[in-house]
């Protein structure tokens, strides 16, 4: 049972009369109730103005060692899920394989989604929104796009529902729909059919929009972030003269998309583009940046399409060119998701909980007074909210935690496995120094002092900006040292099964969607991606899996 902050603290526990397993908690200090169930465990008791009692530690604010998390070398699976609750990221909600994100994973996401939406609007996008239905017609008018999605969505049949004989509710067969409507999975269809409605001349050409939503494919396997039923991104269409100026845009919103991981998540990452068998379903090149996590498994982190004109045939969007003949335009599709906060959280956190660059931390700096005496609470109070004050006006995300019912350890452990990157301390002895007490999240763990002066909030700023730094060169190191070259198949082979060595392959391959197939059934790793500035090494060399003149240089990885 975890202990309360306040050292000295008991309470006082109504067993009830028959010993009823769920027992009320009585805080002495603070009048706070709490609930335990105890099972049917019988407890020895003394009696007090006749109502059976005993004394318990408090319930309501440290973390018990059942509580810790495992370490990442012990079960990575349980690690990363234990991170997410630990740091209040998301819960499970009550539709299995969708998630609550909750409100600091929220404020994550919004720094991802603002810092993201600036750039793509950089390029010339305006945001729109579209509905969230989709008729079913609409989806099989592109062969390829209806194979890739049709196991994955969801459909609505009837719009009413009524009460059966049961008193259950059921479908009202008086309310089925004419055409079943599909919960967007994506939303080419949807845009293409209003494409057809909006362009008419090569004046309303390019054509960019972007949309910020929710999407629905029915998974099977879900895991936090990284793969659930109902997820949010940005997406974004596109409509082009020519080929080559819509190649051009996929290119440019892969870029979008590297610049985001690594200046603003400091996640180093590889641009290619996917094989045949990995393409996006209707797509004629699929461009991608994947990053490696720390066991060393890839996670493909935002795409890029070339579609050709493909959707421009299904739904007949043609223009008029210069010289008045009528054209189909050429389109590209591109989209990033939440699962970004998955790649944050398996890319810088560790064994304590997670760990946040500065840029995407929505607490940079979080401020802790302490004191024990009402005169010392006093002038601590003012100095940190002097603090507070001064970091504000620099633009620093920061936070005072003065709840005075949680002891400073108690407020440490929580805000590190929240991973705010600094934490602030301000007791008696800074007040007399006029100055303050720094820990930082990562790095150099070891306190240091920074004076209040006019310099504090410089001082500050350059932490934050050297811990940015600093997560970002980690993780690169990680990915050149753990990206193995000159590997034969049976090398990787066995490198996969190993937990310790795994990573990706940077290898010779000959383009084969059999053999790719017969290395993911053996391995379980796929060609993630032809790494667009290494292609230069495939000349002259033989295919790592058959030998034959190398097409390319592939990466393959496990992947999530």
């Amino acid at each position: 049972m975890p202990r309360c902050a306040h050292s000295c603290c008991c309470f006082l526990v109504h067993l009830g009369w028959n010993d009823y397993p769920i027992l009320l908690i009585h805080h002495r200090w603070h009048r706070q109730l709490a609930c335990y169930n105890s099972g049917n465990k019988q407890y020895s008791c003394r009696w007090k103005n006749r109502i059976p009692t005993r004394t318990f530690s408090c319930l309501a604010t440290d973390v018990s060692s059942k509580d810790k998390i495992t370490p990442r070398s012990e079960d990575y699976s349980a690690w990363y899920l234990q991170v997410i609750q630990a740091a209040q990221l998301a819960d499970s909600s009550a539709v299995k394989g969708c998630l609550v994100i909750r409100p600091h994973g929220y404020a994550i996401w919004e720094l991802i989604r603002d810092h993201l939406d600036r750039l793509i609007k950089d390029t010339g996008a305006q945001n729109a929104y579209f509905p969230l239905f989709i008729p079913q017609s609409f989806l099989s008018k592109e062969a390829e796009h209806v194979e890739g999605f049709a196991k994955e969505c969801a459909v609505v049949t009837h719009h009413r529902l009524r009460l059966s004989a049961k008193s259950t509710l059921e479908p009202d067969p008086e309310a089925a729909l004419e055409e079943p409507l599909i919960v967007r999975p994506t939303s080419e269809t949807l845009i293409w059919n209003m494409f057809q409605k909006w362009i008419s001349s090569y004046r309303d050409l390019p054509l960019c929009i972007n949309q910020w939503a929710n999407v629905v494919r029915w998974e099977l396997r879900t895991r936090p972030f990284l793969r659930t039923t109902e997820f949010l991104w940005q997406e974004g269409h596109t409509a082009h003269a020519t080929a080559k100026e819509a190649m051009m845009k996929a290119k440019e919103m892969l870029n979008v998309y590297t610049r985001l991981c690594e200046e603003l998540l400091a996640i180093p990452v590889i641009r290619g583009w996917k094989s045949p068998s990995e393409r996006f379903a209707g797509a004629e090149d699929t461009f991608t940046i994947e990053a490696m996590m720390q066991n060393g498994w890839a996670l493909q982190s935002g795409t890029s399409h070339f579609l050709g004109q493909k959707f421009a045939k299904a739904f007949q969007v043609y223009y008029t060119d210069q010289s008045s003949k009528e054209q189909l335009v050429w389109s590209t599709s591109w989209g990033a998701s939440t699962r970004l906060l998955g790649a944050l959280i398996m890319t810088h956190s560790d064994d304590i909980g997670l760990v946040l660059p500065p840029k995407v931390a929505p607490i940079q700096v979080v401020i802790i007074p302490i004191y024990k005496s009402q005169e010392d609470k006093e002038q601590v109070s003012s100095m940190s909210h002097h603090v507070l004050e001064q970091l504000k006006g620099a633009q620093i995300r920061v936070q005072l935690d003065d709840r005075d019912y949680i002891r400073p350890g108690s407020k440490y452990f929580e805000w590190e496995r929240k991973g705010v990157p600094l934490r602030i301390e301000i007791g008696p002895r800074d007040v007399l120094n006029r100055a303050v007490t720094v820990a930082s999240r990562v790095g150099n763990k070891r306190k240091y002092a920074l004076p209040v002066n006019e310099s504090l909030t410089s001082d500050i700023q350059q932490q934050l900006e050297d811990m940015q730094r600093f997560l970002f060169e980690q993780a690169k190191e990680r990915l050149e040292s753990r990206t193995f070259r000159n590997v034969s198949f049976d090398e990787m082979k066995e490198r996969l099964h190993d937990h310790q060595k795994q990573g990706f392959f940077l290898v010779p391959w000959k383009c084969n969607a059999i053999h790719e197939e017969r290395i993911k059934a053996e391995t379980k790793a796929t060609l993630r991606c032809y790494p667009f500035d290494m292609q230069h090494l495939a000349k002259n060399e033989k295919c790592f899996y058959s030998g034959e003149p190398a097409t390319h240089m592939a990466i393959f990885a496990r992947a999530y």
